[in-house]
């Protein structure tokens, strides 16, 4: 009976992980673009990632500028996201992942060259 106990345990520590929210944005961006411009339009609903194999250590960092960016580069025409919620991903005991996760709606500058009939 102390063994089944304990490998149910075992079991529920490895397969365990949780997803913390970090923040919430109304407008981020790690681009440079002209907020003066006035011909943004609201986009699809993007998820960029940045995240790493755990085998029993990390086998790498995972960076919030690298989840955002893998997001906006979505599209092109892309230079920002609105609506944005950014979370933690510790997804592992021994294995597993880690990481960050960035969600929100793409900004669509048409005023970029090639973007102006962008929809």
């Amino acid at each position: 009976m102390k063994k089944l106990f304990l490998a149910v345990v075992i079991g529920a520590v490895a397969l365990s992980g949780c997803t913390i929210r970090v923040a919430d944005m109304t407008v981020a961006s790690t681009k440079n673009y002209n907020i003066n411009a006035g011909k943004f339009t609201k986009g699809a609903r993007v998820i960029g990632e940045d995240n790493y194999p755990v085998i029993i250590f990390p086998i790498g960092i995972p960076n919030m500028k690298t989840a955002m960016d893998n997001a906006i580069q979505k599209d092109r025409c892309a230079v920002g996201l609105s609506d944005v919620v950014m979370s933690q991903l510790n997804h592992s005991f021994l294995f597993g992942k880690i990481g960050y996760r960035v969600e929100g709606d793409l900004i669509i500058d048409n005023s970029l060259p090639g973007c102006a009939d962008h929809i």
